[in-house]
């Protein structure tokens, strides 16, 4: 696979990094895991490549994480459908998309103020969904020093809770790490399985939590090292699921 796919265009809406192929044939709305996400055309550039090597579209949104996830997810929303709606006048694609998330992002995903009806279907990688204390280091201490409620909004047992009461996308992917100790995908399948005609899945690879991001600037150096090669490999099967998931 090369690094870099040719013929395909590059453009920055709002928060959205929009990558395009001359001619796509579906549309893949990511977003990113907490504080990797600043720059996703950076830090998911590998799997972002596989997916334009596949001719898909890549939107994919831009964010630093705070303590609203219901007010991110709706500005997340927003924007893909204000880059979807471009891409449309653009090449004439015209197909519901494809939601990726990973970690939090897959959260923000589900929180989505159309319940999913307006895409085919959610890749969820590694779904992140602990309170704040855990997420943050040094917040419970903080917090109690300063005498400070802090917690995510909506909190992890109103996520689930709202997954199960108004999330409405019956076609979901779940993917899971076997080295992953920050995954809660069991937890998500669960909440989603409990709604009628659910259709969602779960599938397991090898990797951990950060096995979705690109490799830092010591392996890139060193183009041949094995464990770039490892990872890369990890990245493309990844690609490989999401493109030839039957929805």
């Amino acid at each position: 696979m090369e690094e870099y796919p040719s013929m395909s265009t590059f453009r920055r809406i709002s928060d959205v990094s929009c990558q395009w192929p001359s001619r796509p044939i579906g549309l893949i709305e990511l977003i990113g895991g907490s504080y990797i996400s600043i720059k996703p055309e950076v830090t998911y550039k590998r799997l972002i490549n596989g997916l334009l090597q596949r001719n898909f579209a890549v939107h994919s949104w831009g964010y630093i994480p705070n303590f609203d996830h219901q007010l991110q997810a709706n500005l997340a929303w927003k924007q893909f459908r204000q880059s979807r709606k471009i891409l449309e006048k653009r090449v004439g694609f015209t197909s519901k998309s494809i939601r990726l998330g990973h970690s939090l992002g897959c959260k923000l995903h589900l929180l989505a103020p159309d319940g999913g009806r307006n895409s085919n279907g959610l890749v969820a990688i590694s779904f992140n969904n602990f309170n704040a204390d855990k997420s943050i280091p040094l917040l419970k201490k903080m917090s109690q020093k300063l005498n400070l409620q802090t917690e995510f909004s909506p909190g992890p047992d109103e996520t689930l809770n709202l997954v199960r009461e108004h999330y409405e996308q019956i076609n979901n992917l779940l993917i899971k790490f076997k080295k992953d100790n920050l995954d809660q995908n069991d937890l998500l399948l669960k909440s989603l399985n409990t709604r009628s005609s659910d259709r969602s899945k779960i599938i397991q690879l090898d990797g951990n939590h950060l096995t979705p991001v690109s490799v830092g600037l010591r392996e890139r150096l060193l183009k041949s090292n094995f464990k770039s090669s490892l990872k890369y490999a990890k990245i493309d099967l990844i690609v490989d699921h999401i493109t030839k998931w039957k929805i």
